[in-house]
């Protein structure tokens, strides 16, 4: 089969495609034939190198996280699909390689598409979906009447994560350029900042949760709307020591987590709020849950551009630059 690989973690690299073998399925295991998959900001951390310490990787590692396709063989333990079922997934962390023309995965990671969703926008919600969940729901546990902070809305996980926040009954703030202010707004947003000519902080006050994915200064300073008792959940760090138990990293590197948290945990004790890093799993459950809301209606997909497969070093680097306004998906099939 045909897949993009990473040989050697690197800025400005590119990805190798290759003709390598299909993926040996397991006794739990589901092969899905891969109809299209799409480009997060995790694929490029993890090619650049940032991740490694997490998430070391053995390479070559065909790339990839997202996908929705087919079902085409079945492990013997199988007992939530069968052939020909229409699935999406984001697949365990371990498992990564949608950059391909098949995949192998748990079935306990892949539930049934949307019925409302073509391939395409299906590739373009799990990883988004999962974290706006685990980070809104879990995490923070946000209700009808909260007001919750979500940054850079016009971005893959913003967009969904402002529809999720407006079904479950919450206020919405969010920044965006300019010309992405409209957008967000018709997603629900109900306060949009111009991150450009305002500053947040000067707006916003006493928030319940803070859905943070920006740098360390935007971090300080979101901990700072929040209402003591209030919560920050970051998607891009610090990582904290919990992370690390969490992954069942040695001990060293929950050592290092503790080191790189500290300064943040401190802040955020001293102001009376709490903060948690986040690392998003793989849940097919969850996944099912995001599918009935978006065959509700209550969540749509937003998609910015879609690639041919032969284009994946291209919609990667399209990610990387920071342009794109929701998702970039690969068409494979």
């Amino acid at each position: 089969m045909k897949a993009f690989i990473l040989e050697a973690y690197s800025r400005k690299g590119t990805l190798r495609q290759a003709e390598v073998a299909e993926p040996v399925v397991g006794a739990d295991d589901v092969l899905v034939q891969v109809h299209a998959t799409a480009v997060n900001v995790l694929d490029a951390k993890i090619k650049t190198g940032e991740f490694k310490l997490v998430l070391p990787y053995r390479l070559p590692q065909i790339m990839g996280n997202d996908v929705a396709g087919v079902v085409v063989r079945v492990g013997p333990g199988v007992r939530r699909f069968k052939v020909g079922d229409e699935v999406y997934a984001r697949p365990g962390k371990d498992r990564i390689g949608t950059f391909a023309e098949y995949i192998a995965m748990n079935e306990s990671d892949v539930a049934l598409k949307p019925a409302t969703l073509n391939m395409e926008e299906a590739a373009s919600i799990p990883l988004v979906g999962l974290t706006a969940w685990q980070a809104l729901v879990e995490k923070a546990g946000l209700k009808k009447g909260q007001k919750v902070f979500i940054q850079a809305g016009a971005g893959g996980v913003g967009t969904f994560a402002i529809q999720l926040a407006k079904h479950l009954g919450a206020t919405v703030a969010t920044t965006a350029s300019g010309a992405n202010i409209e957008m967000v707004k018709r997603l629900g947003a109900d306060i949009v900042i111009d991150y450009k000519n305002e500053d947040f902080e000067d707006v916003l006050r006493d928030y319940d949760v803070v859905l943070n994915s920006q740098d360390a200064a935007t971090l300080e300073k979101s901990l700072r709307v929040l209402k003591p008792g209030g919560k920050l959940i970051s998607i891009s760090g610090p990582p904290d020591p919990d992370f690390a138990v969490q992954l069942g990293l040695p001990w060293f590197v929950k050592m290092v987590m503790m080191v790189l948290s500290h300064g943040a945990r401190k802040k955020a004790k001293k102001l009376g709020v709490g903060y948690s890093f986040l690392f998003m799993r793989a849940e097919g459950k969850q996944l099912g849950q995001i599918a009935s809301l978006i065959d509700a209606g209550a969540i749509r997909p937003v998609i910015d551009r879609v690639f041919p497969f032969a284009d994946t070093n291209a919609a990667l680097d399209y990610v990387e630059a920071g342009r794109a306004k929701g998702k970039v998906v690969i068409k494979v099939k």
